[in-house]
């Protein structure tokens, strides 16, 4: 019997256990699965195919998973840079999420962001905000596959104004998009533990659990934040939220910049996860991650952007060139931080951080077929002699040509298939003056 699309003539990183790499390899897909993959050995014929796609000789991999965004703060892309977080928080980005934030806009800044991804061959993320019911659409229309939590905050919030209705919000968001289709994973994402009381963090968290989600939460992200918990609680926040009882596998982590080794040890009994933020938290002077330490110990750690209102892009790419340099000039040693490692952080590294390693994040028999094809066959990207540093050092989502997700395309010769880009970003423009016009640039 023949498969439906047979994908030829690259070098495949498969990111599988042995980190197999097939010079001149092909993969063979069925009903949105990945039926084979392996080298193709002269005199052998290819499997049946009804349809063959030549990669030219490309860099064939997993579509990369981006482990923390915030998907509708495109629009506030560029609004108030330069700033120490808490500032950056209470003085602009707060206030002008209050005033620009509703369905229309949460739908328009999700599908611009849901393009730049797809375009830099991201097929998976990992989302919180507000109005996630709306984002949940978009995203959908996109293709893409995403983890999606309805945010939870202690103040009056976009879409919920009562506090009160903050952890029923998210119950009911859960409920409505639980099982109902594949690509859509719903979750549940706390701000913070300085923006949500212990009471709020409990209730979320037994919703989580009971509805066997993820339950997201930014932990340990700036220094003053771990004094803030420390003269509050008595405890650093990684083990103020062990306390409450919200560490465990199915708990998300964001940043943990601040976490020392008793919290790795906390983190590491907990089986909790952890989404690793470094342009962010470098362009906010938070702090460096002690990654090393944490993948020593075995905690799943997946990369992510954040948000573009403080990364600014959502580039995966760039997101692990600056991973690798960062972590390597912090511990003044170059081989800290190798191209394998930081590249596992993006595809099953991240997909171990989110819950999905055994569908997604390789190109493994049986997993799901989210697959990118990069163009390899441009000055900044020869020669090749080792794919997974020149995917490290060198390449950029601008890079990527074909992006396939479940085994459809939604990127084809770099044109975006799912999502009309000119109505997008001229939506997303439009929204921009009148952000200006309210006054909210800094």
């Amino acid at each position: 019997m023949a498969c439906d699309i047979l994908i030829y003539n690259g070098v495949i990183l498969t990111l599988n256990h042995q980190f197999d790499i097939f010079q001149n390899g092909f993969i063979a897909i069925q009903d949105g699965r990945i039926v084979q993959v392996d080298d193709k050995l002269p005199g052998s014929a290819f499997p049946e195919s009804t349809q063959m796609v030549n990669a030219h000789g490309g860099i064939i991999l997993p579509g990369l998973i981006n482990t923390h965004t915030h998907l509708p703060m495109t629009l506030f892309r560029g609004l108030a840079d330069d700033l120490p977080l808490l500032s950056w928080l209470n003085d602009h980005i707060f206030p002008a999420e209050a005033t620009h934030l509703n369905p229309d806009s949460v739908s328009i800044g999700t599908r611009l962001a849901c393009a730049e991804m797809l375009l830099s061959g991201t097929t998976t993320c990992c989302d919180g905000y507000f109005f996630e019911d709306d984002v949940a659409e978009a995203v959908l229309e996109s293709g893409m596959r995403a983890v999606l939590g309805q945010g939870v905050i202690d103040f009056p919030a976009p879409g919920v104004p009562n506090p009160k209705d903050n952890v029923d919000e998210a119950e009911t968001f859960i409920k409505k998009w639980t099982g109902k289709f594949s690509r859509i994973m719903p979750s549940v994402f706390c701000h913070s533990p300085y923006t949500c009381s212990s009471d709020t963090l409990i209730r979320a968290k037994i919703l989580a659990r009971n509805a066997q989600v993820l339950f997201q939460i930014h932990a340990a992200e700036t220094q003053s934040e771990t004094g803030w918990s420390l003269s509050t609680h008595g405890l650093s926040p990684i083990a103020y939220l062990d306390s409450l009882g919200l560490l465990d596998s199915q708990t998300l982590l964001v940043h943990c910049i601040w976490a020392d080794s008793k919290d790795m040890l906390l983190i590491s009994k907990s089986g909790s996860r952890i989404s690793h933020t470094p342009e962010s938290a470098m362009k906010l002077a938070s702090g460096v991650a002690p990654i090393p330490e944490l993948l020593h110990a075995g905690i799943p750690v997946g990369l992510g952007t954040d948000g573009c209102a403080s990364n600014n892009d959502l580039d995966m790419f760039q997101e692990m060139g600056q991973t690798a340099r960062l972590h390597k000039v912090h511990a003044m040693n170059p081989m800290v931080m190798d191209s394998r490692t930081v590249l596992k952080m993006a595809t099953i590294g991240a997909a171990e951080a989110l819950g999905l390693s055994d569908a997604i994040g390789s190109i493994e028999k049986g997993k799901q077929a989210d697959i990118i094809i990069l163009n390899a066959f441009q000055p900044h990207l020869l020669p090749l002699f080792h794919p997974e540093s020149q995917l490290v050092y060198s390449a950029r989502g601008a890079d990527v040509r074909d992006v396939m997700i479940d085994g459809q395309w939604v990127v084809k010769d770099r044109q975006l298939l799912t999502i009309d880009l000119e109505s997008v970003m001229r939506s997303a423009k439009n929204l921009s003056h009148a952000i200006r016009q309210k006054g909210n640039i800094s």
